[in-house]
């Protein structure tokens, strides 16, 4: 696999020190594929050879193309999650600031026109709630639209977890198929020994072809695991953010926290 493409994606990302550095690492250990270039001087009658990280790709066989497969599946999922999972995508300070000040005047016709003009995860779990709203019931109905938090909560952090865990099946599947590719070429070379007067230069040869893929899963597989990790920990900080202005905003429609301008929930009972 070759690692230029992956530092052509970093570049788009100047300022992710993770993607920088998962790049940096498929870059090193790409560097040994490009040319086997040994000081040691070869045996009498042997012609060294470069090979090339494409020569090698084709050396592992059909394995080594679910193996690509596999590798531009974690290469779009991760940049999806860099754009999708952010604090500034999930819960826009615009809109939170609007939602506030809505509730603060107890409209909550602006608040929830403001969720659907403006669609997000806090957007999404904000609208849940206010649809229990209450002014009837004690603190207009709280209990209920904390309930209805929760689930739109829940139910907003499976979606976007669904996107992460493709990280994980290819950080699963990657360092398998490799190994499956491994164990197929072996037996190809221990069966051609087998049913030839092969020596064991050819058994060697066949060995290290069969290795390729190993390397190739692996190279795969350990960036997806890392960034697997690295988004499931991003989601679950930004989901606690998305919580806390919720249940700020409750609170603001509730009367048990006043900002500056808010309407008294007794006097606008006692005008209605």
């Amino acid at each position: 696999m070759n690692p230029k493409p992956i530092l052509t994606l970093s570049l788009f990302f100047p300022m992710r020190p993770a993607l920088v550095l998962v790049a940096c690492f498929l870059t090193l250990v790409g560097l040994p594929l490009e040319a086997q270039d040994s000081p040691t001087p070869a045996a009498p009658g042997v012609v060294a050879q470069d090979v090339s990280a494409l020569d090698l790709y084709r050396q592992g066989g059909g394995f080594m193309h679910v193996l690509l497969i596999c590798s531009i599946g974690t290469i779009a999922v991760a940049v999806y999650c860099f754009v999708q999972i952010s604090r500034k995508k999930m819960a826009p300070g615009g809109l939170v600031n609007q939602v506030n000040a809505a509730m603060a005047s107890r409209d909550v016709v602006a608040a929830y026109s403001a969720c659907q003009a403006h669609p997000s995860s806090y957007a999404r779990v904000m609208a849940g709630a206010l649809l229990k709203v209450n002014f009837d019931r004690d603190l207009a109905n709280k209990a209920s639209m904390t309930e209805a938090a929760a689930e739109s909560l829940d139910e907003e952090e499976h979606r976007q977890m669904v996107w992460v865990n493709y990280l994980n099946i290819f950080a699963t599947l990657a360092p398998m198929v490799g190994l499956l590719g491994t164990v197929w070429g072996m037996i190809e070379s221990f069966d051609k020994l087998a049913t030839t007067s092969g020596d064991a230069k050819q058994l060697a040869g066949g060995i290290k072809v069969a290795m390729v893929t190993t390397a190739g899963g692996l190279i795969v597989g350990i960036p997806a695991m890392f960034f697997y990790f690295f988004f499931r920990d991003k989601l679950q900080g930004v989901m606690t953010t998305v919580q806390k202005h919720v249940s700020f905003a409750i609170d603001i429609l509730s009367g048990e926290i006043r900002l500056q301008g808010a309407v008294d929930p007794a006097e606008s009972q006692a005008e209605s």
